[in-house]
């Protein structure tokens, strides 16, 4: 009923005056699966159900999830699942969110949709009479495959000052600053961008009974960019290339040039909810060191290959990413790294969640390690990378909520 209402351009709209005086359906529950969703907004403005807080108890599971468009907006998958009477019930809405959206504006376009998508199921379990419906009216939005004329041919341009932070106390004083720019190009075919940036650090403290602070300057400037072609539903073919210069690690200038291919298990279309992606690089590099490495290398040519494997799977009993990857460099493959990661987080039963994640490097490719001892304080202030061999990082949480299933009741104060 839901979707019919869609394809006929038809919106329901409540007929009470105010949405707090419209009676809500004791026989109708919803669970929410959002995580960027002002979830008070939408208990608040759509009151025709009752909302829970866990799925079983739920008659509709909705799960909504979005990814960002080429234009800077965004483009929400609302998937209303039906449960218990409602179980053979199931249907996915899309909404667009233009890039010059309000966060209001986001959240009322979402919750008309939210409104649309409940109304099928509502109506089964409802009195008729409760909801009129009313027709937009206008031509039908032009459909996705057709040419569009657009005078930036997809372009779009940011400007950004991301963190400017000034922090002064009678003995320390700290400087950091970070801005850049983007340019993007996103079509069905082809993927490109290009990011300059500059971040830059200044730590200055004062030593009792010395006449000279002890300063640490720490810059890291660069260009991204990439150019990605589609070759079909799985196969995708990039170029990549960057330039680096970061004092903390010792590249006075780094180039790297590296094309790569990637295939997707599944297609790219359900890539919002699953994806199981194969990469393979091969790229060239030039660097030059502030400091001779302890390779006794004061600038070097390199060639090195990666191959990567992850998935992420985002379904209503939880969400899966995880990964593993290899690379080394040609002239020598002593030089090389490896990784694992993984980021969990599953429903396991009413009320009980759990989340963890993990992640390890097994790093022998350091190349750019000056040569000589590092100072202490060199360490504390994170002016030069320390070698290591490995680095294991790992979280776990658990969490069990229970008591009343009803999560109607909105109360916002302090």
């Amino acid at each position: 009923m839901g979707l019919l209402l869609v394809l006929l351009g038809l919106t329901p709209v409540i007929q009470a005056q105010e949405a707090g005086d419209f009676p809500k359906s004791s026989e109708l529950s919803v669970y929410i699966d959002c995580q960027s969703c002002d979830y008070d907004h939408i208990r608040r403005e759509i009151t025709f159900v009752n909302y829970v807080r866990d799925p079983k108890p739920a008659d509709i599971h909705l799960f909504i999830t979005y990814v960002n468009t080429g234009g800077g907006g965004r483009q929400y998958e609302l998937s209303f699942i039906g449960r218990r009477e409602f179980k053979d019930i199931e249907y996915t809405l899309n909404h667009v969110v233009d890039r010059e959206a309000s966060a209001d504006e986001r959240r009322e376009g979402l919750n008309e949709v939210i409104e649309t998508g409940l109304a099928g199921y509502a109506i089964q379990v409802s009195d008729p009479s409760m909801f009129r419906f009313e027709y937009l009216g206008g031509e039908p939005e032009q459909r996705s495959d057709q040419e569009v004329e657009d005078p930036w041919n997809y372009w779009v341009f940011e400007i950004y000052a991301g963190s400017l932070q000034l922090d002064l106390e009678s003995s320390q004083k700290e400087f950091d600053s970070r801005w850049g720019f983007y340019a993007d190009h996103v079509t069905d075919e082809w993927k490109i961008r290009i990011r300059p940036y500059f971040n830059y650090e200044f730590v200055e403290i004062d030593r009792e009974g010395k006449d000279e602070p002890v300063t640490s300057r720490r810059h890291r400037h660069g260009i991204n960019s990439y150019v990605i072609k589609s070759l079909n539903d799985h196969w995708s073919l990039g170029v990549f290339g960057d330039y680096l210069t970061r004092n903390d690690r010792n590249y006075k200038h780094r180039f790297r040039l590296t094309p790569g291919i990637e295939y997707n298990i599944f297609p790219y279309q359900k890539a919002t909810r699953k994806s199981f992606t194969f990469t393979y690089r091969v790229g060239y590099a030039y660097a030059d060191y502030y400091e001779k490495t302890i390779f006794q290398k004061n600038s070097e040519h390199l060639v090195n290959q990666e191959l990567t494997a992850s998935v992420r799977i985002k379904q209503p009993w939880g969400e899966i990413q995880g990964g593993v990857e290899g690379s080394h460099y040609l002239h020598d493959f002593a030089q090389r790294r490896a990784e694992m990661f993984g980021d969990v987080s599953i429903r396991l039963t009413e009320g009980l969640s759990l989340s963890f994640y993990t992640r390890l490097e097994m790093i022998q490719d350091q190349l750019s390690l000056p040569i000589g001892e590092t100072s202490l304080e060199d360490v504390l202030l994170q002016q030069k990378e320390l070698a290591t061999d490995f680095s294991i990082y790992g979280a776990i949480s658990l969490s069990y909520t229970f008591g009343s299933d009803f999560a109607n009741v909105v109360n916002t104060r302090f």
